[in-house]
């Protein structure tokens, strides 16, 4: 049986090092049940923690589900299936990032509100009856509580909006890759796509946590790999103090438009007979 959960949490680098949430040392964090894997219509799911803030229940996983002998697409149906089943209404993420924005500093945070799908894993869908309309694709809700909560756990920058450009990776990107970027978005990742397409295929809100950890290459100056694993290791137990905070000041209702950004499609023969 899958448990029932109103929230969930898509681990990313950031959290990584701190074995979420348990590195955060909250009072309020118990953890429920431990290695939960489920059979899904996509392959055997990755492994979920269950755990407990203040009584509100959540579903993680580590690294978007990411492993060895599984595609990432397979990775992202495996998760978001046992989201929806489990009732999941809200879902938050976070990781590191490069820049594509000059006047990005590392250790700056970004909550953004917009994306750049660069990557080529845009089929990736449930059973695919909705057709998503991807106005507004991060909650504004889940995002001012996150500004709110980030405010209170970091005194640098803050950046309220901006465009998260997906690439594929594994690799960084070249310098001219982060040329073209240049403009058009201000931070690089890997995993805000298909998870933001699949959020709204299953009517729930989602919205992410990034920390910028590199610079984009041909940008300011050549990143550094000690910067890379001090923040990876030293950082990662802030990071989790947010994302339990916003989870636990989230209002019970949503008032936010997401769940009415999805329609069902008119292509009856073919999705929906």
């Amino acid at each position: 049986m899958i448990p029932q959960a109103q929230f969930a949490v898509v681990g990313g680098s950031g959290t990584l090092s701190s074995d979420f949430p348990l590195g955060a040392n909250d009072s309020g964090v118990s953890i429920i049940e431990d290695g939960l894997q489920f059979e899904t219509p996509y392959g055997k799911s990755p492994s979920f923690r269950l755990f407990s803030i203040d009584g509100r229940n959540v579903l993680t996983c580590k690294m978007h589900g990411w492993r060895q002998g599984t595609s990432r697409a397979d990775a992202s149906r495996q998760i978001f299936w046992v989201f929806r089943e489990a009732g999941v209404k809200r879902i938050l993420t976070e990781g590191g990032v490069g820049t594509a924005n000059h006047l990005l500093d590392i250790r700056d945070f970004m909550i953004p509100d917009d994306y750049l799908d660069l990557s080529v894993r845009k089929d990736v869908e449930l059973e695919g009856r909705y057709l998503l309309v991807m106005r507004d694709p991060l909650c504004a809700e889940l995002r001012e509580e996150l500004l709110t909560r980030t405010a209170s756990h970091f005194s640098g920058r803050i950046f309220r909006r901006g465009t998260y450009a997906v690439t594929d990776g594994r690799h960084f990107e070249s310098p001219a890759e982060v040329a073209m970027l240049k403009g058009h978005a201000d931070i690089i990742g890997q995993s805000l796509c298909p998870e933001v397409y699949l959020a709204r295929e299953i009517g729930a809100c989602i919205a992410g946590l990034y920390f910028v950890v590199n610079y984009g290459e041909g940008l300011v100056k050549d990143w550094s790999h000690e910067d890379l694993k001090d923040i990876f290791y030293n950082d990662a137990p802030m990071i989790s103090r947010i994302i339990i905070d916003t989870i636990r000041n989230m209002k019970e209702e949503r008032s936010c438009e997401c769940a009415g950004l999805r329609k069902e499609t008119l292509l009856k023969g073919i999705y929906n007979p």
